[in-house]
């Protein structure tokens, strides 16, 4: 039995592809009478059948051994394209992880979009979603990784404009698309060029491959680089980190998977990738320089916001910026329990975002205020998300960063300052939002706040108890994937003093959201260097500014030389031969008169233009040569 169930672990995946199958007939409106919802249980019923059985998978291979599936699909000379799975307890558990978490957000999208039309076709794009997002966690195949990440895109951008009646939704989905597909691009240019070196296309192979390969420095570096865009992209990395922000547009219960799993996904084939970036130090400075770059101004970025989905969307590119840092760093275990501990507490604050905006129809913080005592639950799952966002003891991020300084990593002092800088930020954002959301007094537009029904509800308290018990996972997360490096004398200090100051952090970050003034939408900062601050934060470093004077201007600019071209000189050319040939045309048709001596002065005529060309056009030649003929 144990044998069957572990054989047939490839179909966890596609239980969400059939739900999405069986959607179709009220998606595309063939059954009317029974109304969208009998779609939305099919579905239900699929992902519960995927959690189930990749449960039980999980509780087998625990105790076992790595095991690989392999599917030949083309093999033809040297080319031998094979997709293989691997069944390990981290890809299980993280196919888990987005079972779980998949099944709770369409539970909680029945009470979100209850009233909305086209709730079966939000739910087989679900279902799209969630095979994607499993066939990913259980890919040992390059090949199969990115078909399965351009799947991804897909879906992204079908969600992000599902209410595609709204302009400002049709720009973000297209944004979203268009910016992930940049670095997807770079990401197959990038696996071409591994599959060449000689080591097939799996991902188990890669650790010994790096070991004995003799790549030139050039090669390395740019291998590597290229092989960084598709996560850069997925994560929502600087500079490709604004589609994250703008795909907030879409229904929120995408959203929790978004800013969960979906951006964990690009995290997660980046750790599997990891023994590729230590053949050149350019890759892993590279991303050390992205990560950090992300995690720093996003988190600034975060403070000012208003809109409440995009204050947790801003902090999602932060603490993903974390897990870049970790990878560069070659501590692909603390990576993954980021990626573990942020994907259960971000799904946990979008769920109670999602509650607060469902009841007010508002996502505006300034506009709000005062529902604590009318929403608990959400009040509860907000905070418990925070807590678990923020290093708090006992919660699971504590555990996670604490892990860089207890003395078991080589860990710079500037990475010591990254990460309390954005725990700081964070629990300040977070005390910001809770104060102008949750306390005060009740505004006009939270004045009556029922709390949401248990579709909704259940799903939060179920993820709430999550939280909390994940702290037990990160204590107990054995060390399958790192060599432990030991720590150096000239970092003692971080030993000393990392862990006291990760508390310290998050307790000076609560005091500044409480301490801080809190500005309704009314009230704007007089002085001139806030406004300035608040502005740059605000607009995200005004980098869609940046980017319409550099990337979209030189676009437009070679559309419009392009254009100009195309016009001027292909038409032209077009034009002048068709002009040609209907003068030449016309003229010839002059010559059909039926009277022979105009022919042959016409053959004459040919015959002596022929001989001009021939003779070059000398003239005297010619006259001597028909004196010839004619004496």
């Amino acid at each position: 039995m144990n044998d069957f169930l572990l054989q047939s672990s490839w179909l966890i995946p596609v239980y969400g592809l059939i739900g999405s199958l069986l959607t179709l007939p009220w998606s595309l409106g063939i059954i009317r009478r029974t109304g969208p919802r009998p779609a939305a249980y099919l579905n239900l019923l699929m992902t519960a059948l995927s959690f189930i059985h990749g449960s039980l998978d999980f509780s087998i291979i625990w105790q076992q051994s790595p095991q690989k599936l392999v599917f030949q699909w083309l093999q033809v000379a040297d080319l031998d394209l094979s997709l293989a799975i691997e069944l390990s307890p981290v890809s299980l558990g993280a196919l888990e992880l987005v079972a779980g978490i998949s099944l709770l957000a369409q539970l909680y999208a029945l009470g979100y979009l209850e009233k909305d039309w086209s709730l079966a076709r939000f739910f087989g794009l679900m279902g799209v979603f969630e095979a994607a997002l499993g066939g990913i966690a259980l890919s040992d195949s390059l090949l199969l990784s990115y078909g399965l990440l351009e799947i991804l895109t897909l879906s992204t951008y079908l969600l992000v404009g599902f209410w595609y009646a709204q302009p400002l939704v049709v720009t973000a989905a297209r944004d979203a698309f268009l910016t992930k597909r940049v670095g997807d691009i770079i990401l197959l240019m990038g696996l071409v060029a591994l599959s060449s070196y000689g080591e097939g296309l799996t991902f188990s192979e890669l650790e010994s491959w790096a070991s004995t390969s003799n790549l030139a420095p050039l090669n390395a570096a740019l291998l590597g680089l290229s092989l960084i865009a598709g996560p850069t992209g997925k994560c929502a990395q600087f500079p490709l980190n604004l589609w994250l922000d703008e795909a907030m547009e879409g229904p929120n219960p995408a959203g929790i998977m978004r800013n969960s799993v979906v951006v964990s996904a690009g995290a997660y084939v980046l750790i599997k990738l990891q023994p590729v970036f230590t053949l050149s130090p350019v890759s892993s400075d590279a991303l050390i320089i992205l990560g950090s770059v992300t995690a720093i101004g996003a988190s600034l970025m975060a403070l000012a916001q208003i809109d409440i989905k995009r204050t947790l969307s801003h902090s999602t590119s932060a603490y993903l910026g974390l897990v870049f840092i970790a990878v560069g760093l070659g501590q692909v275990d603390i990576a993954l329990l980021l990626v573990f501990t942020h994907a259960i507490a971000k799904a946990l604050l979008f769920m109670s975002a999602g509650a607060i905006i469902s009841t007010t129809s508002n996502q505006n913080i300034t506009e709000m205020g005062g529902i604590w005592s009318r929403m608990p639950a959400t009040t509860t799952a907000f905070m418990t998300g925070s807590a678990g966002l923020v290093a708090l003891l006992p919660l699971g991020m504590f555990w996670t960063l604490q892990r860089w300084f207890n003395g078991d990593w080589n860990v710079p002092r500037w990475l010591c300052a990254i990460v309390l800088f954005v725990n700081l930020l964070c629990a300040w954002n977070l005390t910001r939002v809770f104060r102008l959301v949750f306390l005060g007094s009740p505004q006009p537009k939270t004045r009556r706040t029922p709390e949401v029904p248990w579709p909704m509800a259940f799903p939060m308290v179920t993820l709430t108890v999550t939280t909390l018990v994940a702290s037990f996972v990160a204590i107990h997360w054995p060390f399958w994937l790192s060599t432990v490096s030991p720590l150096t004398d000239n970092h003692s200090i971080v030993i000393q003093w990392g862990v006291p100051l990760l508390i310290g952090s998050g307790i000076i970050g609560f005091l500044l959201g409480i301490i801080s003034p809190l500005r309704r939408s009314w009230t704007r900062p007089t002085q001139f260097y806030l406004r300035f601050f608040q502005d740059l934060f605000a607009y995200d470093f005004y980098l869609n500014r940046v980017y319409d004077l550099t990337v979209v201007a030189a676009v437009a600019g070679i559309s419009r030389l392009s254009a100009w071209f195309d016009r001027y000189v292909v038409d032209g050319a077009v034009n002048l031969v068709s002009l040609a040939t209907i003068f030449s045309g016309n003229a010839l048709k002059y010559n059909v008169s039926g009277q022979s001596q105009f022919y042959v002065l016409t053959i004459l005529i040919g015959v002596n233009l022929l001989m001009w060309f021939v003779l070059g056009g000398e003239w005297k030649m010619m006259i001597n040569y028909w004196s010839s003929l004619l004496s």
